[in-house]
């Protein structure tokens, strides 16, 4: 059985009442893992963190919500994406079984990543096999499994579940993805992948709520929400899942990673659009309950 250096995912459970809203924060984490080998500096590694974001949204579990944060990071092994979106031109022997690598892929950002951007490979080196499934083992799996078991759980109780999948995004986010925008970045972006992982009413309650506050907000543009939302996202099932996008310089220097003045300030608004999820989930998990 392959170990981790420390463990792979904190879990908060909720504090007050429970409701059946879990939150999951996949890209916060800051441990490297002793055997991550990375030719690339900490700093440039470090640019691939959605740093602070579980801090952000901590106000979660005092409002009856779970909150599932990683604690290694996302440039080691992501676990918002699937086992089959591997890089083959990262390992130092074939593969086993199917790869079905995609574009982020292809730029060498996957399941593991190969490079920070053109200029910077991660690695001077190919990986074998042994150490890609240490990753999977001793940190992916294990912090699927605590999703999977905070979602399980509300479902068997409330027979529902709303999931908010927590990130942040870089300033120059189209610039990154290879794309042109005529607007800005807006401050938050909400991904439902068009429409398909969660009810309309609930990113309409997220959006006007961050409206309400004065920040911007763009729905599906530039990011739609990857793995996670989509195989947690089923409305007809009362599986409601939704991606949040910060953009970074709201809450943090880019550069140093370092907590900036309007990080408090998020932080609080943040905490009041939960207040208001938190409400709108009890309303719905009660009309569900009634009906049985």
């Amino acid at each position: 059985m392959t170990t981790a250096d420390f463990p792979a995912v904190s879990v908060h459970e909720p504090i007050g009442p429970a409701l059946p809203l879990v939150c999951d924060s996949p890209h916060s984490g800051e441990r490297y893992p002793d055997d991550f080998g990375a030719s690339a500096t900490l700093a440039q590694l470090r640019q691939g963190e959605d740093t602070h974001v579980d801090a952000l949204w901590s106000a979660a579990p005092a409002l009856g919500a779970t909150l599932v944060a990683a604690n290694f990071p996302r440039v080691y092994i992501d676990p918002n994406r699937t086992l089959q979106d591997l890089d083959p031109e990262l390992l130092a022997e074939p593969w086993p079984e199917p790869l079905d690598p995609g574009e982020k892929t292809r730029l060498g950002k996957g399941l593991i990543w190969r490079r920070m951007d053109k200029a910077t490979p991660i690695y001077d080196r190919k990986l074998t096999l042994a150490q890609v499934r240490h990753r999977i083992q001793a940190y992916y799996e294990p912090y699927h499994a605590a999703l999977a078991k905070a979602i399980r759980h509300v479902e068997e109780r409330f027979g529902a579940v709303w999931h908010l999948n927590l990130h942040s995004m870089p300033n120059d986010a189209y610039e990154r993805l290879g794309r042109h925008s005529e607007h800005p970045l807006a401050d938050f972006v909400l991904g439902d992948r068009d429409g398909t992982t969660c009810e309309p009413e609930f990113i309409a309650l997220i959006e006007t709520a961050l409206r309400d506050k004065g920040y911007t907000v763009a729905r599906n543009d530039p990011y739609k929400g990857v793995q996670l939302i989509a195989q947690i996202g089923q409305p007809a099932l009362n599986r409601h899942s939704l991606q949040v996008e910060i953009r970074r310089p709201l809450y943090m220097d880019e550069a140093t990673r370092e907590r900036n003045a309007g990080f408090d300030l998020l932080r609080a608004d943040l905490s009041h659009v939960l207040e208001q999820v938190a409400a709108f989930v009890r309303v719905r998990a009660q009309a569900i309950a009634s009906t049985k």
